[in-house]
């Protein structure tokens, strides 16, 4: 398990648009699919609220896998969103979503203590919150905790899937390795985070305002922010196939035969 130096961080950021260029249509097709069937799945009462969050681990190896064909030259086609289904590590990946909704609803439940549950009401669409409620609640402090909750968790699951589904890790494994992994690598994941706050919110911010001031028309700020979010969207994911890469190496799939399996932290 290597420690990247700091620059990394950005070096992983540039090779998720490297990545991107290589089959820009493709990628945006698998990932707009992948939007249309998460759409469809929050269409079902109850389970639409819980299914996109717990299935996030198994599709998250849909994009891995498109990064891996794009690096080897193979084409990618929307039908990779049943990667992760066709795995022998599905049980393990599913298991690990209901992990991903625990935490989620822990975290959301801690910020509850901070502003009354507005956050959470926000967030779950249980209520109508107007911009009053908002201002007079504490709600930017109980997302601010809720987010440090979460941080743990996050670090525990950022390569929990690929290395249960690429390295045959059991669960429990894969979690313990993956939060060692980002904590070892923590200075280049801060870079990485800074690097996406600055490219995927300041300038989709900066953008926006600029259209507004020029056209002052808000169809013509919808009509170019809402294609650059989701390009920007693709290549942050195809991002995280880069920061798997540089810490365990290229997957057993793509290289001649497995490597050893890395030593504990």
């Amino acid at each position: 398990m290597d420690i990247p130096p700091a620059l990394t961080g950005w070096i992983w950021i540039k090779q998720g648009f490297a990545l991107f260029r290589k089959q820009p249509a493709e990628l945006s097709t698998l990932f707009l699919s992948y939007m249309f069937l998460m759409l469809a799945v929050g269409i079902v009462p109850l389970l639409g609220q819980v299914l996109p969050l717990m299935l996030v681990p198994v599709f998250s190896i849909t994009f891995m896998q498109a990064c891996v064909n794009v690096e080897s030259g193979k084409r990618v086609y929307p039908n990779l969103l049943l990667t992760g289904f066709r795995s022998p590590a599905l049980k393990r990946l599913l298991t690990l979503g209901v992990l991903y909704l625990l935490a989620a609803v822990i975290a959301m439940g801690i910020s509850s203590l901070v502003d009354g549950g507005v956050f959470w009401q926000m967030m779950t669409g249980r209520a109508a919150i107007d911009a009053r409620t908002m201002r007079a609640s504490n709600m930017l402090l109980a997302m601010m905790v809720a987010v440090l909750v979460y941080i743990p968790a996050a670090m525990a699951f950022w390569y929990a899937a690929a290395l249960t589904a690429w390295q045959g890790m059991s669960l429990p494994k894969a979690i313990f390795y993956s939060f060692f992994a980002v904590r070892r690598s923590g200075k280049a994941f801060l870079v990485y985070l800074f690097g996406w706050l600055l490219i995927g919110v300041i300038l989709p911010l900066l953008v926006s305002s600029l259209l507004a001031l020029l056209t002052g028309k808000a169809f013509v700020t919808v009509l170019v922010l809402l294609p650059l979010s989701i390009i920007l969207t693709v290549i942050m994911y195809c991002s995280f196939y880069s920061t798997y890469t540089s810490v365990f190496g290229k997957p057993p799939s793509t290289t001649p035969r497995a490597g050893p399996e890395p030593t504990p932290p």
